[in-house]
């Protein structure tokens, strides 16, 4: 069977699945960090019945078996100068751990790309002008197109025959009406710049949707759900009639819900405001609205839900910060029902909706009032596929683990 390899390269890494398709098996998936630096961390997990082909004593040294026995871990820190050394490196480890005989093998390679714009509403595959179009909007997305482009530009250096798909981030909320993506600014802002609501997360979205439906045994295009996407970057998405009616980010990933180290939706006066007190240059505030903000931020100890959670009892400030992202959360989703009419489905993925105990019934227990209630039980389970509301709720609540890697590898085998 044939091989796809779902990447997404960023500015200092690379992660990667390998995929048998249209089986839909995960052969092996793995990580490259600290690309440009003399210590860069490559990891890679595989199936423990590959047998590699590695005989040299100081390899086998980086080789270990995972606790339950089944899969064996590669891991190394080595000089990665940049990302062609680092996926030449890849694919040869993929071929002297066994996990592969020839680069030949792989068909397709699918790429996340955060910034589509306008031009891309699916998946297309690349060409110069794809590519072109991709550095172009790097302006919408400028700590991830370049990445992206660079990642795309350096797999077809090695792997020429297999075909090259671009998987854009936003395609799944272009199909949003003009009066949810468009901002109330002069609309010559919109036509000259493209000034504009695009989302993120898309592919994400896209997934849990398509699962939602087929564990409820309904039709996507029957259902009116809302999407809860909460890891540290979370964005809301209601999608009706198998479409994305709105989403909480915008412009930028910035927007929206309170996030890790993101500040969400603030007045833009605030912000200028504090700009000129604290006599900050535009990228200073910048830096501090992606990087000082959110749970950081409030908390003033961590950007990271799980250290909070374990602290809210006796500080105030992690409390706050735990209350502010579940009340930004409800905001939306009461916005989004509204908007739709209804809802038929809430559905929880990424790292805090997949794991978060805690912050799954908070946000539940809000919702009572639109006839959906938690079954503390199933609630206790952590990433895996589960109904956690009870059976009569008539608002479904679902614990759905996201796979934006499977939806890139089906995306490229749809267009071979």
């Amino acid at each position: 069977m044939a091989k796809t390899m779902a990447v997404n390269a960023g500015s200092s890494s690379l992660k990667f699945q390998l995929l048998e398709m249209p089986a839909e098996q995960v052969i092996a998936q793995g990580v490259i960090e600290r690309i440009g630096m003399d210590d860069a961390i490559v990891t890679i997990k595989y199936d423990s019945e590959v047998e590699g082909l590695i005989d040299d004593s100081e390899d086998e040294d980086h080789i270990t078996f995972s606790k339950n026995g089944k899969d064996k871990k590669y891991e190394n820190v080595l000089a990665m100068k940049d990302h062609q050394q680092a996926i030449n490196f890849m694919l040869q480890k993929l071929t002297d751990l066994g996990i592969i005989e020839d680069f030949n093998e792989i068909t397709g390679v699918g790429h996340r790309v955060v910034a589509g714009g306008e031009w891309f509403n699916h998946s297309v595959v690349v060409n110069d002008s794809v590519l072109e179009k991709i550095d172009r909007l790097a302006d919408y997305a400028p700590l991830h197109n370049p990445a992206n482009a660079m990642g795309i530009r350096a797999f077809q250096k090695l792997l020429p025959d297999a075909l090259s798909v671009a998987v854009f981030d936003t395609s799944f909320h272009q199909s949003m009406p003009e009066e949810n993506y468009l901002y109330s600014l002069p609309y010559e802002y919109y036509t000259r710049y493209g000034a504009r609501k695009y989302g993120a997360h898309g592919t994400s979205h896209r997934y849990v949707a398509m699962r939602a439906a087929e564990m409820l045994g309904k039709d996507l295009k029957s259902l009116k759900l809302i999407t809860l996407h909460l890891g540290a970057g979370a964005s809301i998405t209601a999608i009706k009639d198998g479409k994305s009616l709105d989403t909480s980010m915008g412009f930028s990933p910035l927007a929206g819900v309170t996030m890790a180290t993101r500040s969400g939706d603030v007045d833009p006066s605030l912000v200028y405001y504090i700009q000129e007190r604290e006599g900050l240059s535009n990228d200073d505030m910048l830096n501090i609205l992606n990087k000082k903000s959110g749970l950081l931020g409030l908390s003033t100890i961590s950007s990271d839900m799980r250290d909070l959670l374990d602290v809210q009892d006796t500080n105030d400030h992690a409390r706050l910060a735990v209350k502010i992202f579940i009340n930004r959360i409800i905001k939306y989703i009461g916005q989004y029902i509204a908007e739709m009419g209804g809802v038929d489905a809430i559905v929880f993925t990424a790292g805090i909706g997949e794991n978060s105990i805690p912050v799954r019934q908070a946000i539940i227990d809000k919702l009572e009032y639109f006839n959906v209630s938690l079954d503390i039980e199933a609630n206790k389970i952590r990433g895996k596929e589960v109904e956690i509301s009870t059976k009569s709720s008539r608002v479904k609540a679902l614990l759905i683990p996201t796979n934006e890697e499977l939806m890139i590898a089906r995306d490229v085998e749809s267009l071979k």
